[in-house]
């Protein structure tokens, strides 16, 4: 079958932000402005002790929200307003969006699949279960919204990846079966075992592990088109 859907994780697929072992020092930061922003002095080791506690998430990969873990770490927050506690959550998510650096090739990739007719979209987890709409000002940023037909996170559908709710919300959003669509992601856990799961062809996109069997590896997102275009070639 024609490849009619082209699914994206976001971080490090998209957009580079960081890996999982550079988080600690960017969870400091993002501490710290909390404090800064609520205007409470913390003892920054303990502080810091905690937040590792709440930096795992749920066995059934059921969403916890960000504001709901900041009113643990800061009991302050239990009291304020939802507007002071949506410009808390933004303080804290600016270390993380000061890491971004946009893949070269995504908006090239992206207008190329939309000239095709092939439609596409993001799929993507959020950290600490940060809202959606701080996510869409951040693709908006990049000038990535526009590109796609739709953006779907974690805290849309209550579920993390590799759970199929993100992907299958998508997917009906797109009006495109599971069997017509690729999804290219960077992280095996989540994007290739939550693809496989939701039923689409799983897409690495990796510099690393050229050698797994399991699902299609490509070395950058150039080679996307290349994989559409076979699927019509061999359809043709």
């Amino acid at each position: 079958m024609p490849t009619r859907a082209v699914l994206f994780d976001l971080g490090n697929t998209l957009v580079d932000y960081y890996r999982s072992t550079e988080f600690r020092p960017i969870l400091r930061d993002c501490m710290r402005c909390v404090s800064d922003t609520i205007g409470v002095a913390t003892d920054p080791e303990h502080l810091f002790a905690r937040a590792l506690e709440l930096n795992r998430e749920a066995p059934d990969l059921a969403v916890r929200p960000l504001a709901d873990r900041l009113r643990e770490l800061f009991p302050r927050c239990g009291a304020v307003s939802q507007d002071e506690m949506d410009r808390v959550c933004r303080a804290f998510m600016g270390p993380i969006f000061a890491c971004a650096k946009v893949n070269g090739a995504a908006v090239e990739v992206l207008d190329a699949l939309r000239t095709r007719g092939i439609k596409t979209a993001i799929v993507s987890n959020t950290p600490w279960g940060s809202a959606s709409q701080l996510w869409r000002e951040e693709l908006a940023r990049h000038s990535l919204l526009h590109m796609v037909n739709i953006a779907v996170f974690c805290v849309d559908v209550g579920w993390r990846k590799p759970h199929p709710a993100a992907f299958q919300r998508a997917l009906e959003t797109l009006g495109v079966e599971a069997k017509d669509a690729i999804f290219v992601g960077d992280d095996p856990r989540w994007d290739i075992e939550g693809a496989r799961r939701s039923g689409l062809r799983p897409v690495l996109l990796s510099l690393r592990e050229e050698g797994r069997t399991d699902c299609t590896v490509v070395r950058g997102l150039r080679e996307v088109l290349h994989l559409a275009a076979s699927d019509a070639a061999n359809v043709g």
